[in-house]
């Protein structure tokens, strides 16, 4: 056969304007311009992929036809088989990621092939910035601080990380402190339009974080999945998704006059989980576009797995290139590209068509808060208050005390509702220099009133890149955030991803010794309980001038449409308004201070990293040197006989939990601090580690052994079997409650298979693979649900667990399950969408049988799962093939074996 016989889109390659490269033509391939013009945009850049690699993995003319067909109507979902361009990955997710490369390569040696098979086909770009812990806040060296113990306790998973930097060719390193990845990723690294070996095409991409859809504000298509996902796309296998529905929202008119981006992402986010677009393709239209910058878009990209869809595309337009320009990156070969594929829109560009379209009009947005447990409880700024009117007033009339956080610090007018931590956090918001500078500016107001941050309030700001500090500095804005308390307390998610640090020590013992009901306020977009701080019950997301003005109020009982934030110097009582900077003034400022320049400077040096990072000495080995006596890294155990042996029936199983809805992967996985009772810590003193030294769950996720061990124990589970909340649960026909780790390892030790019952909207949050192999670890072979969001059901599919959903209208509550159940399940029928059997014995010996649909979604999905995870498979696929093949030459998952 022929190359051209083999890859017939070759006859498709067609100049790119006058750039001097080629691409493959979605409209010659298609039959004609027409053909493509009304299709969704994200369906444009996904048949352009499957066009360009036709002949690889197994995908064919057909995979391409069938997705250039595509219908707003069809009833059937198209399986794509999507090869991103590139990884992107954060270090909770990553590092544990590069160790399952690495053990990989061992597992190789351990076969006698070639460890070095084991190697990134595509770019890998690791940004360390999960692992800051806000140790230190609310003073000028709260930076210097937070960094250096941010290196004394993760020193051993940065020391990975550069080993792997010179060990995987295709993988680089940004050091802790340069910024978050997703706000790095829009301002830096994304090309939006890529080129190789003069062929031309969309720069796409997959995280191991859920919001790597921020960048589909630049109009680059990609989305989260869990590290497990994104080891297979680093070796060269396509992501097989399934499409079905494509959701367009129409954003139509502007935004009233103080009204932010964040007011709106609130809403959307809101909006959109009501209209149900789980597991859908979103992407945006409509003539708000013409004026709805990138920051703007990104912001509300970024906030995708709030609402639940795989993405949140913007198309490139003018404003894409302006912003390329203003960041220093290359914009004419995008415009020319996109322009050349049909991926440019502007006024006379046709609307496409759209399985369903949800609308919105910006001047009904309203001034907005989101919580106190989800982001999607979207409350009006006005309406706050009365979820928290008891202790206001003392709050309120407390003695305003200026200075830097203290942790001896004593206070004594915390109540239920008092606000203990204020920070501007997360790349959701920081990313935007409308919001930040608003908040400068209103911090600026504030401080030349006299006012003061609250005693008992622990601020702190953490920018998503060192662009914001550059502008900020530029303003002259800093120095009244200074004086407020939101001194740069370092460059990383910190807060948002729940490393928040100790609150004062005073506030800690009020709110244990009255089991008080405190509040955080921040500019994140995760609120869910136990995440932000583990003593802090109620949590807002909103934008960052409101992070400011309740960290003056210090209290959610305050209605800051209504009530004074606190009294000026003259005693005289100071509204919000009075501080709040007009939109004209935020738009001045935006324009005279945030240049190219910013931009230039902020991302100068990017993978250098400061000092401590290059002092760090590593291992030139092509293996990783294991240290059995390290309680950080651990080599996993995905390959050792018992869990690589695949996936069988499922006989005599017991219920480890019954869970109801919303349960998310921070109840499944936490990422905050190691609690001092829990099994993990027993653990981690059990080698020697002093509780001070505990670090959080997160950065201790390349050790297994501490992750199972924090499986399910999250302090506000709520496990239906007991009665009480918390990580426990009770062991099956007694009456025994136990931690969910020792009843997992009872279950173990009588060989006894565990299954796990929920409720709706199962694994909500972040994509989170420990959350899938914590629950692979503890014994579970099987989740059934009704029903699941998208990451961690792919997640529990790649670690070889089966999900399983109700169906008819049958929950766990409608079946009476209480727990002395038995679950048989036989899995020989697994398929896309089958309908499979549950039988359930219950204690007094009957037995009902109900129907489950399987929710393995793909038949890659479902061969991945029978090898006993994505591990496996891919050893066993890299252990058979000859060596000069590589692993590019395995045919695509789930497709039938080759003939002949």
């Amino acid at each position: 056969m022929s190359s051209v016989e083999r890859r017939p889109q070759q006859a498709f390659l067609q100049p790119v304007g006058t750039t001097g490269l080629r691409g493959y033509s979605l409209a010659a391939a298609a039959g004609g311009e027409a053909a493509v013009a009304r299709l969704p945009y994200c369906l444009r850049v996904l048949a352009e992929n499957v066009l360009r690699h036709i002949g690889t993995n197994g995908v064919t003319q057909d995979d391409f036809a069938r997705l250039v067909n595509w219908s707003p109507a069809q009833a059937e979902a198209v399986e794509v088989p999507f090869h991103p361009a590139r990884v992107l990955m954060q270090d909770y997710t990553g590092i544990p990621s590069l160790v399952d490369l690495a053990m990989l390569r061992d597992g190789m040696r351990d076969a006698s092939g070639d460890p070095t098979r084991v190697n990134p086909r595509i770019p890998v770009d690791l940004v360390i910035d999960h692992s800051l812990i806000v140790d230190a806040a609310g003073s000028a060296d709260a930076e210097r601080i937070n960094m250096a113990r941010e290196f004394e306790r993760n020193a051993e998973r940065f020391a990975l990380a550069k080993w792997a930097q010179q060990a995987f060719p295709n993988l680089r390193v940004v050091p802790p402190g340069r910024g978050i990845l997703h706000q790095v990723n829009v301002e830096h690294i994304a090309q939006v339009v890529r080129a190789e070996d003069g062929i031309a095409f969309p720069d796409t991409m997959v995280g191991t974080d859920s919001h790597s859809t921020m960048v589909n504000g630049l109009g680059v298509l990609g989305w989260g999945v869990g590290g497990i996902e994104a080891e297979a796309a680093m070796m060269g296998l396509p992501l097989v998704t399934a499409v079905k529905r494509v959701v367009g929202v129409k954003l139509t008119g502007a935004l009233r006059e103080g009204v932010t981006a964040t007011d709106l992402v609130l809403t959307l986010t809101q909006l959109l989980r009501k209209a149900g677009v789980v597991d859908a393709l979103v992407e945006f239209f409509g003539p708000a576009l013409d004026t709805l910058g990138v920051a703007d878009r990104a912001t509300l990209a970024n906030m995708a797995p709030e609402y639940g869809s795989n993405c949140a595309l913007y198309p490139v337009d003018a404003l894409t290139i302006e912003y390329l320009r203003l960041t220093g990156r290359e914009a004419q070969r995008v415009e020319a590209y996109a322009r050349f594929q049909g991926l440019w829109r502007d006024a006379s560009t046709p609307e496409p068509l759209y399985t369903d379209v949800v609308q919105l009009h910006l001047a009904e947005v309203v001034p907005s808060v989101a919580g106190p447990r989800k982001p999607h409880e979207l409350r009006a700024l006005d309406t706050v208050a009365a979820l928290h009117a008891s202790g206001a007033g003392a709050a309120a009339g407390a003695a305003r005390v200026p200075g830097a956080f203290d942790a001896t610090r004593r206070v004594d007018a915390v109540s239920d509702g008092a606000v203990v931590i204020a920070a501007i956090t997360s790349c959701t918001n920081t990313s935007n220099p409308s919001v930040m500078l608003a908040a400068g500016l209103l911090a600026r107001n504030a401080v030349a009133r006299g006012l003061r941050t609250r005693p008992w309030v622990k601020t702190s700001l953490t920018p998503g890149s060192r662009a914001v500090g550059e502008y900020l500095r530029a303003a002259g804005l800093q120095d009244a955030l200074d004086a407020l308390g939101f001194n740069i307390a370092g460059y990383g998610c910190a807060t948002c991803g729940g490393n928040s640090g100790e609150l004062a020590h005073d506030v800690e013992a009020a709110i244990r010794a009255q089991d008080l009901a405190v509040c955080s306020v921040l500019s994140g977009n995760r609120n869910f309980e136990a995440r932000v701080h583990q003593l802090v019950k109620g949590n807002y997301l909103m934008s960052p001038p409101l992070v400011v003005a309740y960290a003056l109020a210090g209290h959610m009982g305050v209605d800051l449409t209504r009530e004074p934030l606190g009294t000026d110097r003259d005693g005289k009582p100071v509204m919000l308004r009075e501080l709040w900077p007009s939109d004209d003034e935020v738009q001045q400022a935006v324009q005279r201070f945030v240049g190219r320049e910013v931009f230039e400077r902020g991302y100068r040096n990017l993978f250098e990293g400061a000092e401590s990072w290059q002092q760090l000495r590593v291992a030139g080995s092509e293996l990783f040197p294991w240290d059995a006596r390290s309680t950080y890294i651990r080599k996993p155990p995905y390959l050792d006989a018992d869990l690589a042996k695949g996936s069988g029936p499922i006989e005599g199983a017991r219920a480890l939990l019954v869970l109801g809805d919303g349960i998310t992967t921070d109840h499944i996985s936490p990422a905050a601090a190691i609690a001092p009772q829990s099994p993990a810590a027993q653990y981690l003193r059990s080698h020697g580690v002093k509780d001070e030294d505990f670090n959080a769950y997160g950065s201790r996720r390349s050790n297994h052994e501490v992750m199972v061990r924090g499986a399910f124990a999250n302090i506000r589970l709520r496990n239906e079997l007991v009665d009480r909340e918390g990580g426990c649960t009770r062991i099956a026909g007694t009456s025994e409650v136990t931690t969910v780790y020792e009843a997992a390892e009872r279950y173990r030790e009588q060989g006894t298979p565990l299954v796990i019952v929920a409720g709706k909207d199962y694994g909500a949050g972040s994509s989170r693979d420990w959350a899938a192999k914590g629950t692979r670890l503890l014994g579970v072979k099987a989740v059934i649900a009704e029903g699941f969001e998208r990451i961690h059901r792919s997640n529990l599919a790649n670690m070889g667990v089966l999900p399983l959903q109700f169906m008819g209208g049958q929950t766990r509550k409608t079946l009476g399950l209480d727990g002395s159940e038995q679950y048989f399940i036989d899995t020989a029928l697994a398929a896309p969408g089958a309908t499979m059997q549950v039988t359930i014995r219950r204690s007094s010996g009957t037995t009902i049988t109900i129907d489950c649909r399987c929710r393995l979604d793909t038949a890659s999905e479902v061969e991945v799962w029978r090898a006993g995870g994505m591990m496996p498979f891919v050893h066993n696929r890299l252990s058979v093939i000859p060596a000069q093949a590589g692993i590019q030459s395995v045919q695509r998952l789930g497709s039938p074996p080759p003939r002949g």
